[in-house]
């Protein structure tokens, strides 16, 4: 007598994933092994698994994984990514800031990184035009980088322009990695800056200004990059290089009063407790007119904020010129989204806010075709 045919379960197949990628998507996500278990409820050994490369993951899994990290399935499987290095980046208040937030800051930066990659593929962008400037005091090195710049003794201008008009790759972080401030970091021989822009107009030039010193000053020394000595060093730099020794002496007065100050500041286009720095740093103001001016400044809410202030924030020249040259082509921004298989709402927080075109999720992907890139020429305004 014939046995009865037993049913097999349908074997599920497992899908070929890069298990970086897994690493990357969690940490930019600010999510610990054990959280991204509880929220998809896959085990913490499996995760690791997978993570490490030991054993890959069915394709149901790959997409309960893509959901709850915020990532389209296909970014999974692609090659390998560089991270940005973790030495040599130029954190601030490092002991202060927990390890998940930097780690979340640091795969948002590689993920800025592989957009620049796609558009130097398509583009002519800036050489670096850096000098490496390890062992001037922070006032030399920034009348050195003024200099090569041509920037003279006049305020400096829009900083994105400035920095992207000698090569330095320019981003914004994302609204979850605010806490970061701003962060430089070589990568290769390509320096990468990235801006918080929650902050006021005239802050935001003092970190770009700030990280141009870590840049100059620290290269990818991971000795010398981080730390309270090398965050006074690029305080001085940016000081020195957005308000010219020169300068500020021939128009500002000895004993400056705070309405001077206030008036003054928008010469530079800085703050107003950055312009008091400067002059006590400039010996225009005593020890005691310094706590004065300070103590009066904070009592009228510019220690916490800057009343009155710019209202134009100063975003990408290169990327605005980019992504209007990409739609005379047909190609949307989500399109370049979908080639680097990262979400357009991912995108658009590198992109400075800017609004590109409506959001179209769907639709064809960027193709290149080989012919001659279009160049960008920049000017700075």
């Amino acid at each position: 007598m014939p046995h009865p045919r037993t049913t097999q379960p349908a074997r599920q197949s497992t899908t070929m994933v890069t298990p970086s990628r897994i690493t990357l998507a969690r940490k930019r996500r600010g999510l610990t092994l054990a959280e991204l278990s509880r929220t998809t409820g896959l085990s913490l050994q499996s995760l690791s698994n997978y993570e490490t490369g030991r054993t890959s993951p069915r394709s149901t899994t790959v997409r309960r994984l893509a959901e709850a990290l915020g990532f389209p399935v296909g970014f999974f499987s692609g090659h390998e990514i560089d991270e940005l290095p973790a030495e040599g980046i130029s954190w601030r208040a490092r002991t202060k800031t927990p390890p998940r937030t930097l780690d979340a800051a640091r795969a948002a930066g590689t993920l800025a990184a592989r957009l620049y990659d796609w558009i130097d593929e398509q583009f002519r962008l800036p050489e670096p035009d850096l000098p490496s400037l390890p062992k001037p005091d922070a006032e030399t090195a920034a009348e050195m980088v003024r200099r090569r710049w041509g920037l003279g003794n006049a305020a400096a201008p829009n900083m994105v322009h400035l920095l992207e008009a000698h090569g330095i790759r320019v981003f914004s972080l994302p609204a979850d990695s605010l806490e970061v401030d701003a962060f430089a970091v070589w990568r290769g021989t390509i320096p990468f800056v990235f801006l918080n822009t929650m902050k006021s107009v005239e802050r935001g030039r003092f970190d770009a200004a700030h990280e141009l010193g870590h840049l100059v000053m620290h290269g990818s020394d991971d000795k010398h990059c981080s730390g309270p000595d090398a965050e006074r060093q690029a305080n001085s730099f940016a000081s020195a290089f957005l308000m010219p020794a020169a300068g500020v002496l021939g128009h500002m007065p000895a004993s400056a009063r705070v309405d001077q100050i206030l008036e003054a500041k928008s010469i530079w286009r800085v703050s107003a407790m950055a312009l008091t720095y400067r002059l006590h740093d400039l010996n225009l103001l005593t020890d005691w007119q310094y706590r004065s001016v300070c103590a009066e400044l904070s009592s009228r809410g510019y220690r916490t904020g800057e009343p009155n202030g710019l209202e134009q924030r100063e975003t990408s020249q290169v990327l605005t010129k980019v992504f209007q040259a990409l739609r005379t082509k047909g190609i949307r921004p989500a399109d370049v989204a979908a080639e680097l298989d990262i979400t357009v709402e991912e995108m658009n927080s590198m992109l400075f806010g800017l609004t590109l075109t409506t959001v179209e999720t769907s639709g064809r992907t960027a193709k290149t075709d080989g012919r001659q890139r279009p160049a960008l020429r920049l000017v700075s305004s």
